[in-house]
């Protein structure tokens, strides 16, 4: 059934808004979810935290008109249950039918799509570098892009095309004009903002090793070789070429403080090799993977800081509330960084998670040679990321 299908509860249902109820969750209270959503949906992506209680309920489980009392026994009556569907009209549907009952329930605004809008940014404290540097961070999929901006000028790393009026607007209300957008690799997990920031007079930027993938519109945008620079205000931002996750993948050194390393590595494991050229290609890509890293990021200053283009839920945030973290205390906390390359190799084709959904749709809409609406691309990146190579944190292993 689609949204619309369901009818309008006979009983007055309260609704919750998606940011709300993050700032609850964040704010340390416990919260219990009723998610009314097919099974394989709900085990494939769903709302978590150490204080979250999560139930699944399938919405249909609600439609007859005695509800089963197996049913209502799972659901807890002396406490507050939000409930949440994919779109927001089952979970009023459910709310309603289970206020008639007597439960204490609220539901959420547009169900995991609202959920999937929340995008906040977060200064990086820690950052030394001229001007100031935000992290975006979705909690929804764990993506992370990062807005440094300095002397009236800014540029956009990673951006998502869902986002791209929200860049603009940030920038407006920030009083700078947003120069550049750029972005590390070809995306497999999120629909890249480049182009449609590039279409509103944004200098679009991406690697120029990443143009042989097949990339469409390669001649419409700035291509960053490694060692290229980009200059905002006082700051400088210059390509670092770290192939390995992809053939393509283009980390940005930003004013030597900060290294956006896209997929390359995160703050609780490494990139996964297996997205460009399958399990086959996979064990080629994580000597290159191995390379890069020894090569060329651990070799900065141990106080460099790491920003990568996703976080999981097993990555723990800093002080400051973002994904970041120094390259001396990742290679303390990560046997992964210290191994040799043989080991490292064997240990990220040891325990991949499953692809992203519909990765292989969203890499060709990425490189131009598919064309989908603002709300086909919206939905095509709906999920968890999955872009690390392993299932849960490499840290403090």
């Amino acid at each position: 059934m689609n949204a619309e299908d369901f009818p309008t509860p006979d009983a007055d249902v309260s609704s919750v808004a998606p940011k709300t109820l993050k700032d609850r969750i964040d704010d340390g209270e416990d919260v219990t979810l009723l998610d009314a959503r097919m099974q394989s949906d709900y085990e494939e992506w769903r709302i978590d935290g150490e204080n979250v209680t999560s139930i699944n309920v399938p919405y249909f489980e609600f439609l007859d008109d005695e509800i089963d009392d197996s049913v209502l026994d799972r659901i807890p009556d002396d406490r507050e249950v939000t409930v949440l569907c994919a779109k927001g009209g089952a979970s009023e549907y459910v709310a309603g039918t289970l206020v008639e009952q007597g439960y204490d329930v609220d539901h959420l605004e547009d169900g995991m799509n609202g959920w999937a809008s929340i995008y906040e940014a977060v200064e990086v404290e820690r950052y030394d570098g001229a001007g100031t540097l935000l992290q975006y961070q979705r909690p929804s999929s764990g993506c992370l892009g990062y807005l440094l901006y300095d002397d009236g000028e800014a540029a956009i790393i990673d951006p998502l095309r869902a986002f791209t009026d929200r860049y603009l607007a940030d920038a407006a209300e920030l009083g700078v004009d947003l120069q550049y957008a750029l972005d590390t690799h070809i995306h497999a997990d999120h629909i890249s903002g480049v182009r449609n920031l590039d279409a509103e007079g944004v200098e679009g930027v991406i690697p120029e090793a990443a143009v042989d993938r097949g990339v469409t519109y390669a001649d419409e945008l700035t291509t960053a070789a490694d060692g290229d620079t980009f200059q905002v205000g006082d700051a400088t931002i210059e390509a670092v070429y770290t192939p390995g996750h992809t053939t393509g993948m283009t980390s940005y050194l930003i004013d030597d403080s900060l290294l956006a390393t896209g997929d390359g590595l995160f703050v609780e494991s490494v990139a996964r090799p297996d997205l460009e050229e399958g399990d086959d290609g996979a064990p080629d890509a994580a000597r290159m993977l191995y390379e890069s890293l020894q090569e060329r990021v651990l070799t900065l200053p141990d106080d460099t800081l790491i920003g990568g283009a996703h976080f999981s839920d097993a990555a723990e945030p800093a002080d400051d509330g973002t994904y970041t973290a120094p390259i001396g205390e990742l290679v303390a906390e990560m046997d992964a960084l210290t191994m040799d390359e043989d080991d490292f190799v064997d240990l990220i084709l040891s325990d991949m998670p499953p692809r992203p959904a519909n990765y292989e749709e969203i890499i060709a809409t990425n490189l131009g040679q598919n064309a989908v609406d603002d709300e086909e691309a919206f939905t095509l990146e709906l999920g968890p990321n999955n872009c690390a190579a392993s299932q849960g944190s490499l840290a403090d292993d």
